[in-house]
């Protein structure tokens, strides 16, 4: 199969329409971008696939399902035959791959399924995209695959070439997918791009995620669970300026190439929960640490220098200003978020914080 530049094709696709295929387009990230893409690009056809596990959920997009360039498939990247069948059909232009099993958590306890939808289902997506063509598969992952840094030093920060050093078994098969599209855009020529994020947030986040999780909690008078001492930091990312950079790779971004795309805004743990606290006027004696996650990473701090000086991208969103979007999308859209946590959510919310110790306040 050959394959011409991304750009040369989407030069010559401005006249008619592109078609994408967003994989795992119900969840978090994948959602919020194809409300990106459809805005952004109304020429576009969008096809979300997407198996609908526990974070996929369909009510997010009914805003597009109607729309003349949008169709959703329920499948599972897992599903040689369907995924094959699929690619005939449509004959995608571009694949976006956010599809995965993504909790950190969840892994600990599971970390199979991690294996087979973020490793083995990555490599379906790609085995198609090599037996009918593509002009560009684009891998979505995680600022988890470098392990973490220490807190003492905030000079450090990730780099595209930072070792791989993973913690979990979800950044370990992040990693493993990661490497693997490496190897099919070296062994078969496939035009890949791969693009590792921090910590993102904003509409429509599982509200198994910190930010989402402490909002419904704290409006609820619950306890606010907080790992360990708390000083755990993340690098947060609106995931609006997440998707814009997205679509900046898939124009102008060079195959084979890794960017690392980062919000530039470090915050605690424990800072955070007390933000929400504050915006919401509740108070602190909510919060409860808990003991510690396995392997819980101390720090991730990405520097975005690459795409920004290769393709001019820098995060618009800052953090005081996107919690706040985001806490108000929250008390706005309370539907949305009590249909979910009504359901199995529940019982995962036992699972994992239940039967955690409370650790004393000194």
């Amino acid at each position: 199969m050959l394959y011409t530049s991304y750009e040369t094709w989407i030069k010559q696709k401005r006249r008619i329409n592109m078609k994408v295929i967003v994989t795992g387009g119900a969840g978090f990230i994948g959602s919020n971008f194809i409300f990106y893409m459809m805005k952004k690009h109304p020429d576009y056809e969008i096809i979300c696939l997407d198996k609908l596990t526990y974070a996929g959920n369909l009510s997010t997009l009914k805003s597009v399902l109607d729309k003349p360039n949008f169709k959703f498939v329920k499948l599972d990247i897992c599903d040689r035959d369907g995924v094959y069948k699929l690619f005939e059909e449509e004959k995608p232009d571009v694949v976006v791959n956010f599809a995965a099993e993504s909790h950190v958590d969840r892994s600990i306890e599971n970390p199979e399924i991690f294996l087979e939808t973020n490793i083995i289902g990555t490599s379906v997506l790609m085995d198609a995209c090599r037996k009918y063509g593509i002009k560009r598969f684009h891998q979505v992952s995680t600022d988890e695959v470098y392990g973490d840094l220490p807190l003492d030093r905030p000079d450090l920060f990730f780099h595209e070439d930072t070792p791989l050093h993973t913690s979990s078994p979800y950044s370990s098969s992040k990693a493993s997918a990661d490497l693997l599209v490496g190897a099919y855009g070296r062994t078969y020529n496939l035009p890949v791009t791969i693009s590792r994020c921090s910590n993102n947030y904003g509409p429509y986040q599982f509200p198994e995620k910190l930010i989402p999780l402490m909002i419904q909690r704290a409006l609820n008078n619950e306890k606010l669970p907080v790992y360990g001492d708390g000083e755990n930091v993340r690098d947060w990312l609106y995931v609006e300026d997440h998707c814009k950079a997205i679509d900046l790779i898939l124009e102008k971004g060079t195959p084979g190439e890794v960017y690392n795309i980062g919000g530039h805004n470090e915050m605690h743990n424990i800072d955070i929960v007390k933000l929400i606290c504050d915006y919401l006027d509740k108070p602190y004696s909510l919060i409860e640490h808990v003991t510690d996650r396995k392997g819980h990473d101390r720090r991730y701090a990405i520097d975005p220098e690459k795409i920004h000086n290769e393709l001019g991208w820098l995060p618009e969103t800052m953090f005081k200003d996107g919690i706040k979007k985001t806490i108000q999308w929250y008390l706005d859209n309370k539907e949305w978020w009590e249909n979910i946590i009504s359901g199995d959510y529940q019982n995962y919310y036992e699972e994992m914080y239940g039967n955690r110790k409370v650790l004393d306040k000194d």
